[in-house]
């Protein structure tokens, strides 16, 4: 009888204080949760006071970071490094990796390794499978590269070479084959570029200064475009621009006074010719001038005395006449002279 009031007791302060648990967690859990309303930040849907985010909105993350002994959700567009993302309709999740993966992209793919383990074909090994070699700097399995490579995709094909050598197709040369050149800012051996250049363009005009009259002589020019420049070590540039000489036609050009070597207007050149030419003329003219007055006066002297040779003559010839009559009267008149 005892036994059983007893029990009948104990069962009453379970009632009870089961009772008063649920009521303590009710207004406990209407305490955290209080909705979408109440002023969850961050990307949540809803959260709490004490765990922060509960839920996420669409398409966020939610990811527990650990603050002491307990953990606080946040909501984030992408999950840190250490973890992967996962996600379902119902939630969105971040997972941690693997122990020796750094980062991955799933459970079971990673994506760079731990300090110790290297990887290959998405896995963290700590050692690297046969025909392979650990890089630290990498933290990858890395193929055996050959003397002269510093990096290389296999065991016959380097992708980087060492200092002072050049990478073609894949092997490194100390000096480049020929119709390549090295590339010192890439360590390259790079294929030559010749020049190469297009077809000749017509004759210019002939000109001379600029302008196609007032000069006797001038030149005409053509011209060719450049096509492809060349590289440091290829072929040059032919010439892309060629002269000749050519003839003008004689004309003074509109509005233009021309000089001569001396620096005199061809006007002024041409009227102190014309002075010239006149002073010259008019020296001839004097001189012939000169000349004729000279001779006339040569002819006047010849005329004079001829003229008065002539009348001296006649003279004479009138005195004889006269003295022959002056005897003839004289006989007449007194007969012969004794």
């Amino acid at each position: 009888m005892q036994l059983q009031l007893i029990s009948f007791v104990l069962i009453l302060h379970f009632v009870d204080y089961t009772g008063g648990q649920q009521q303590t967690s009710r207004h406990r859990l209407h305490k955290q949760i209080p909705g979408v309303g109440s002023g969850c930040q961050g990307g949540c849907l809803t959260c709490s006071d004490y765990n922060g985010c509960l839920s996420c909105k669409p398409r966020l993350f939610i990811f527990l970071e650990r603050n002491g002994m307990r953990q606080i959700g946040v909501c984030l567009p992408s999950c840190p490094t250490g973890f992967y993302g996962t996600r379902s309709p119902d939630r969105n999740t971040c997972t941690k990796c693997r122990s020796e993966c750094d980062s991955c992209f799933n459970k079971n793919f990673c994506t760079r390794c731990r300090v110790g383990y290297y990887l290959h074909l998405g896995r963290c090994h700590e050692s690297c499978p046969e025909g392979l070699i650990p890089s630290d700097r990498q933290r990858e399995c890395i193929p055996k590269c050959p003397a002269e490579c510093d990096v290389c995709q296999n065991s016959d094909t380097c992708s980087r070479c060492r200092p002072s050598l050049y990478l073609l197709l894949g092997k490194c040369h100390q000096v480049c084959p020929d119709e390549f050149e090295p590339n010192d800012k890439h360590m390259e051996c790079s294929p030559q570029l010749h020049c190469e250049v297009g077809e000749w363009s017509e004759w210019s005009p002939c000109t001379r200064s600029g302008k196609t009259c007032g000069f006797k002589r001038g030149e005409e020019t053509r011209t060719r475009e450049v096509i492809q420049f060349p590289s440091a070590n290829g072929k040059p540039c032919p010439p892309i621009s060629e002269k000749k000489q050519c003839a003008l036609k004689r004309r003074r050009c509109p509005g233009q006074v021309i000089k001569n070597k001396k620096g005199e207007r061809r006007s002024e050149r041409r009227h102190r010719n014309r002075d010239k030419q006149y002073r010259g003329e008019d020296q001839q003219e004097r001189k012939r001038e000169r000349e004729k007055e000279k001779g006339e006066r040569g002819v006047r002297l010849e005329t004079g005395d001829q003229e008065d040779s002539e009348s001296k003559n006649k003279t004479e010839k009138r005195h004889r006449r006269g003295q022959n009559r002056d005897g003839a009267v004289l006989t007449l008149a007194g007969g012969p002279a004794q």
